[in-house]
Order: structure tokens, then C-alpha cells, then sequence
């Protein structure tokens, strides 16, 4: 998980990365494992409630293909 300086000042990067963890906590049990995976903030990750980025997580994972197949059964 990376914030760079660009996100803002510190309480801002540790904000940026507490969502994106928290985010990461929900979705990783429907991620296919052996993968390294890098989160990197943006500056528009500031206004943004938990919801909003695990709703762009989540888009990420889909268009990467690394997302678990649900099966029936």
C-alpha cells in the first residue's frame, strides 16, 4: 500500500492507506492467490469514503482477471 507525497501530508497518506487496507481486508477471500499485488493512492483517495474505494478496488480486480470464479456447489 503506497501514498506518496503527492497524496498530501502524512495524516492524509495514513488516511489513504488505512482505506485502501481496510478496502484490501473485504476483498482479498475473492482474490485467486500467487499474486503480488501494489496499491497505490492518489491524491483523489482524500475525499473518498471506504465504500467509494473498495468500489475501485474492486474494478481493478475485475479488469485484471485475478478474481475468483464462483462455482456452484
Amino acid at each position: 500500500f503506497l501514498a506518496s507525497k503527492k497524496v498530501g501530508n502524512s495524516v492524509s497518506r495514513n488516511r489513504a492507506r488505512r482505506l485502501m487496507k481496510e478496502s484490501y481486508r473485504e476483498l482479498k477471500q475473492n482474490l485467486e492467490s500467487g499474486y503480488d499485488i501494489i496499491w497505490i493512492a492518489r491524491n483523489t483517495i482524500c475525499n473518498l469514503k471506504c465504500a467509494d474505494v473498495k468500489k475501485s478496488m474492486e474494478a481493478a480486480v475485475k479488469k485484471s482477471g485475478i478474481k475468483k470464479r464462483q462455482t456452484d456447489g
